[in-house]
């Protein structure tokens, strides 16, 4: 299984990615997405909606079933990615690059301490 060394990644199977303005991107794992399967519609919650750590950010629905995605903080919904709803797929074909859900702002230091590393995340899914 392909997992980015610079992510971090939730038992709940998002992966987070640091940007530099200090918002937070997130996304599903490729075994998350493998457990969906096919991604046939994708439902982001707005931009500049308040989210608690833990609230639902996106509802993944696949051939299979119905997924939340979790927001990793308590922040505002900064931008989404816009090309799931026309493209819903690209959550299978790039779950790590362009099939990523939304980026946060945290509204506090980031507590990243329940986060596991990419060798952790393995463990997890083997």
């Amino acid at each position: 299984m392909d997992l980015p060394g610079d992510l971090q990644y939730t038992r709940e199977h998002e992966w987070i990615r640091r940007e530099d303005d200090g918002s937070l991107v997130v996304g599903i794992t490729e075994y998350a997405q493998d457990q969906l399967g096919d991604v046939v519609f994708v439902e982001v919650r707005p931009v500049d909606t308040l989210v608690g750590a833990g609230d639902t950010i996106a509802e993944v629905e696949s051939t299979k079933s119905v997924a939340e995605v979790y927001s990793p903080v308590a922040g505002k919904v900064l931008t989404i990615n816009e090309n799931l709803m026309e493209q819903p797929e690209l959550v299978n074909t790039d779950p790590y690059g362009e099939g990523w859900f939304a980026a946060i702002t945290p509204d506090a230091e980031v507590d990243d301490s329940a986060w596991l590393t990419a060798d952790e995340y393995r463990d997890l899914t083997e």
